[in-house]
């Protein structure tokens, strides 16, 4: 656990700023509201076997979640064809709208986006889904675009460190950064494991998009709120805590037990590593945005990193209306801190498959 003296013990030699502000931030999320208590006894008919067990769908800190499809859809046993296509005619969808979304709130045009990075772990497309956005959207023909999968929910802070990178090569650049899940379109009503029977008491579907600029040289008021620092952290040989399995009609969830008590035991480490890099100290931040995967992960986490409830009030209100969408879920909590005000520095942490975790900094 790390001592309360580490969040307010003096930064080390702090690490060179990136020359690059977030600038514009939206969210989005499919047409189907649905009650948690109406996919739990939902689930309990799909899955009989595990209805004594319900009471995990109750004790996940969600109220709702999104979903892309009637719920009719899910009751039914549907092939890699069938999926792929709902998913990329969905995903697409909401691409677009946190694309015009993140612009319009960064103030600017789609001729002003340099580069395009597009991340997803729920579903397939070949060309990938930022060649398909192109047609529907007057993105500049010369734009380069970077398409990332496997990431998992870390992807969307991952994305954004990617997408930071890319901006601090580019001087006076653009980078949109976009991420979509689709989760719900992995429900597989003909796999009986309790990882399924879990999964579902968890996931949604969302969408986010976020514009960095590379500012360097423009004015210090310029651009919005400037990223500090970004990293990973890589646990060996934990690939079967979190991840895909490929099964002949869909994606088989892959999510161990052990995953809190890795947490628990390693994560004030990985955390204290990437503060101590780049000459910080976890005192400094006004707000914490951790990727909301389940009120579990976020109480083991609060805990070890000795975190108070309204450090992750954020978190917790993403999770309670949103549940899990995978990628996007860090960025909707930066979404409403956006809104809400926040001001001084915050830190973005979001956890997946390798298994691994990621930071952002950022001072809004």
């Amino acid at each position: 656990m790390l001592e309360t003296a580490a969040r307010t013990k003096p930064a080390g030699q702090r690490a060179k700023a990136f020359d690059v502000a977030i600038t514009g931030v939206a969210t989005a999320v499919p047409a189907h509201r649905l009650s948690q208590d109406d996919i739990a006894e939902r689930a309990k008919a799909v899955f009989p076997h595990l209805a004594r067990l319900d009471g995990l769908y109750a004790n996940t800190g969600i109220e709702s979640r999104y979903a892309c499809q009637p719920k009719e859809w899910y009751y039914e046993h549907h092939g890699w064809e069938a999926r792929t296509e709902v998913f990329q005619r969905h995903a697409l969808q909401l691409l677009e709208e946190v694309t015009l979304g993140a612009i319009a709130d960064a103030g600017i045009g789609l001729k002003d986006i340099d580069a395009l990075v597009v991340n997803t772990i729920t579903g397939l497309a070949i060309p990938s889904l930022d060649a398909m956005l192109m047609n529907r959207l007057d993105f500049p023909r010369k734009m380069e675009r970077l398409p990332i999968f496997g990431l998992g929910c870390g992807g969307g802070v991952a994305g954004l460190a990617r997408a930071a990178r890319y901006a601090q090569g580019m001087p006076g650049s653009n980078v949109l950064f976009l991420t979509v899940d689709l989760c719900s379109l992995c429900l597989r009503i003909g796999d009986p494991s309790l990882a399924m029977f879990v999964s579902g008491a968890l996931f949604g579907d969302g969408a986010a998009g976020v514009v960095v600029r590379n500012v360097s040289g423009a004015a210090s008021d310029a651009g919005g709120g400037h990223v500090l620092a970004v990293g990973d952290h890589f646990w060996s040989n934990t690939e079967r805590i979190m991840g895909w399995d490929i099964k002949e009609d869909g994606f088989g969830v892959v999510l161990s037990p052990d995953l809190p008590g890795l947490i628990r035991n390693h994560l004030a480490d990985a955390v204290q590593a990437f503060l101590d890099r780049n000459g910080m100290s976890l005192g400094e931040f006004s707000g914490f945005l951790l990727h909301p995967g389940g009120a579990k992960i976020l109480n083991t986490a609060q805990e070890v990193l000795g975190l108070t409830d309204a450090d992750l009030a954020l978190s917790r209100e993403v999770l309670r209306d949103f549940g899990n969408m995978s990628s996007p879920t860090a960025l909707f909590a930066l979404h409403r801190a956006r809104k809400a005000g926040a001001r001084g520095p915050h830190l973005l942490m979001a956890f997946g498959p390798g298994f691994s975790a990621y930071f952002v900094a950022a001072d809004l």
